[in-house]
């Protein structure tokens, strides 16, 4: 079992596939163990992208990501930062997978609807930042 953390980014949430892609996961076969909706704070996102605090990236996905609601989740499964990955499928959509989530609905690199920790060091520091309760 493996846990890793799935964020529903604001474009997903505001064009309404948020229920697709969570069905998406569940069919899967993963367990959402923890999931909430909120509006994140310029705090917690400069804390989850710190890492790209240099880069020119950064202020727009800050700006992007408390642009509205976001839904973060706790997935677990057998090997699941690896598989929630390639269902997401590359950030670029031109590089996206037919049949990845951001394959078949996103075609924008900023608005890509979604996000999943890229490895499990990853996956427990960004579960207890936005799930400090499950600590």
């Amino acid at each position: 079992m493996q846990r890793t953390l799935v964020l529903i980014k604001p474009d997903a949430v505001r064009r309404k596939l948020a229920g697709e892609i969570i069905s998406r996961i569940e069919k899967r076969n993963f367990v959402i163990s923890a999931m909430k909706m909120l509006r994140p704070s310029r705090e917690l996102m400069e804390q989850h992208y710190a890492a790209h605090k240099d880069k020119d990236f950064f202020e727009p996905t800050v700006e992007f990501m408390t642009s509205g609601y976001v839904i973060a989740m706790v997935v677990e499964g057998y090997d699941a930062v690896a598989l929630v990955r390639t269902m997401m499928g590359a950030t670029n959509p031109l590089n996206a997978a037919p049949g990845s989530i951001r394959g078949d609905l996103t075609i924008s690199m900023r608005e890509n609807l979604i996000h999943g920790s890229d490895s499990p060091e990853a996956a427990a520091a960004e579960i207890k930042l936005w799930f400090n309760e499950l600590r």
